[in-house]
C-alpha cells in the first residue's frame, strides 16, 4: 500500500476482500486465514496491499476479521484513507483573481498590504479583491501614490456582494481572525487560503512574510502542500420570529409556517466553534444536549463549546479539551465549568447530528455564537443544530499539514514546555 496514494475502498458485490461471490472453498480460506494473520503481527507483514505506512492515518483497510467474520455488504461505503503528506495543490487552470483580505485599520499592516497588492497587480497581472471597507481607511484613500493601484481592485461588500465564483485563492494578513473571517464569506466551496501570520498568536498562519513574493509565486505555480480543515454546518431555528429582535448581522434566511407561529432559521458555516453559554445571567446555563435525535446529556455550568479539530486548539482546549489534528474527522463537545466532577470533554465521529435546545425548566435564556461572531439569545423552543460541512477550508502549508501544526502547538502554544532533567551521574546515584 503506497503511503502517498488516496485509497478507496468499496463495497464489493461479494461478501468480504477476500472471497470469490461463491462458497468459501479450502483455498480461499487458507489465504485468507493467512492474510489475517499476517497482519495482526507487523513483524510477519509481507504483503505490500496490506501494509501500513508511518505516515498513513484511519483504520487499515481489511474488511475479514478472524476466520470467519467480515464487513457486511453496503454499495454505498466508501473509506478513503489519505495520507496526509499527499494532500497537494493543483490548478485545473492558471489562477487570475486574488482575494486579499486585512485586519481593518490596522496601522501595522499598511506597508505589507501595500507592498502584496502591488506585487500581486504589477508582476503577477492577477485580479485582485478587496473588501470596499478596507479601502475606506483614511491611510489608504488618502495615499495618491497608491491611488493608481486601489483603481484596479475590484471590491465587494460582507452578505450583500456574491464573490464565491470570482476568487481563486485568498491570501490573509493578520492574525487567526483573518483565516475565521474568511470562512464566513463563502457558504460553500472555499478557495484555497495562504494566511500571513502579522497578528498577534498566529496558530492558523504558517507563512512569514519577510519572503511573500517567493512563497505566493510558489502557490500561483501550484507547488504547495493543504490541509482540509473541517466546517460545521449549523442550522439555529427560531420560534416566534416576529416576537424577537432581529440580530444585526444576517445569516441565510429560511422561512417555514404562518405569520402566527413563524419559524424561521439562520444558517451558518463555522470553522473553530460554536459556543452556547449563559450570557449576562448569573444562573447556570441549562441545555439539553441530543445526538442523532437521542438525549445524551443536559449541560449544567457557564455553556458548551461545539468545535471542529481545527477549534480544538482555540476556546476549547483552554476549557480543558485535548487538541485534535485537523485531519482528524470528528466533532469535540467541551463544557465550560460544568457543575459536575465527572463531566469530561468527548470526541464524537464527524457524520453526527448534534442538536442543543434549552431545557424545560431552564432558567435563564441562552446565548450563542459562532466563531465569535453573530451572538445571538437562544429562548425556549429555539434549536441547534450542528453537522460536518460538505465544504472544508483548503488551508495552504508551510511545509506539510503534521509539521505545521506540532510547529504551531510548540511556537504558539509551548506545548509540553518543561525545563529538562539534570543527568544523574554514577556519583549522585549513591546518594
Amino acid at each position: 500500500m503506497d503511503g502517498g496514494q488516496e485509497m478507496q475502498v468499496e463495497a464489493a458485490p461479494y461478501c468480504c476482500s477476500t472471497c470469490d461471490g461463491g462458497e468459501v472453498s479450502g483455498r480461499n480460506l487458507a489465504r485468507r486465514n493467512r492474510k489475517t494473520r499476517s497482519l495482526s503481527t507487523s513483524s510477519a507483514c509481507n504483503s505490500s496491499e496490506y501494509r501500513r505506512t508511518q505516515s498513513l492515518h484511519g483504520p487499515s483497510p481489511v474488511t475479514t476479521f478472524g476466520p470467519k467474520a467480515c464487513m457486511l455488504q453496503n454499495p454505498h461505503a466508501v473509506m478513503h484513507i489519505q495520507d496526509p503528506a499527499s494532500q497537494r495543490l493543483t490548478w485545473n487552470k492558471p489562477p487570475k483573481s486574488v482575494l486579499v483580505i486585512k485586519k481593518i485599520r490596522d496601522a501595522s499592516l499598511l506597508q505589507p498590504f501595500k507592498e502584496l497588492c502591488i506585487f500581486l497587480t504589477e508582476v503577477k497581472n492577477m485580479i485582485v479583491y478587496v473588501e470596499k471597507k478596507v479601502l475606506e481607511d483614511p491611510a489608504i484613500s488618502d495615499d495618491e501614490n497608491f491611488g493608481a493601484i486601489t483603481k484596479k481592485f475590484c471590491t465587494f461588500r460582507e452578505d450583500l456582494d456574491d464573490i464565491s465564483n470570482r476568487v481563486d485563492f485568498i491570501i490573509c494578513l493578520g492574525g487567526d481572525g483573518t483565516l475565521l473571517y474568511a470562512s464566513s464569506l463563502f457558504q460553500e466551496s472555499v478557495p484555497p487560503v495562504m494566511a500571513f501570520h502579522l497578528g498577534s498568536l498566529g496558530f492558523l498562519t504558517p507563512f512569514k512574510f519577510d519572503t511573500y513574493q517567493s512563497q505566493v509565486t510558489q502557490i500561483i505555480e501550484g507547488n504547495a502542500a493543504i490541509v482540509l480543515r473541517s466546517r460545521l454546518k449549523v442550522r439555529v431555528l427560531k420560534e416566534n420570529w416576529e416576537k424577537k429582535a432581529r440580530v444585526d448581522e444576517k445569516g441565510i434566511i429560511l422561512t417555514n409556517g404562518d405569520i402566527e407561529s413563524s419559524r424561521k432559521a439562520l444558517q451558518y458555516q463555522v470553522l473553530n466553534e460554536v459556543v452556547v453559554d449563559r450570557g449576562p445571567s448569573s444562573y447556570l446555563s441549562n441545555v439539553d444536549l441530543f445526538l442523532d435525535g437521542h438525549l445524551i446529556t443536559t449541560v449544567q455550568g457557564d455553556g458548551v463549546i461545539v468545535s471542529t479539530p481545527t477549534g480544538s486548539t482555540a476556546y476549547a482546549v483552554a476549557a480543558g479539551a485535548s487538541m485534535i489534528h485537523p485531519n482528524v474527522p470528528a466533532i469535540m463537545i467541551t463544557p465550560i465549568c460544568p457543575h459536575s466532577l465527572s463531566f469530561r470533554p468527548i470526541v464524537v465521529p464527524a457524520g453526527v447530528e448534534l442538536k442543543i435546545m434549552l431545557s424545560c425548566d431552564a432558567r435563564n435564556t441562552a446565548w450563542v455564537s459562532f466563531d465569535g461572531r453573530k451572538r445571538q439569545e437562544i429562548c425556549h423552543g429555539d434549536s441547534i443544530t450542528i453537522t460536518t460541512s460538505c465544504f472544508p477550508v483548503p488551508s495552504i502549508c508551510f511545509r506539510d499539514p503534521v509539521n505545521d501544526w506540532f510547529e504551531s502547538l510548540a511556537q504558539c502554544l509551548h506545548w509540553n514546555v518543561r525545563k529538562k532533567q539534570n543527568y544523574l551521574s554514577s556519583e549522585d546515584e549513591e546518594f
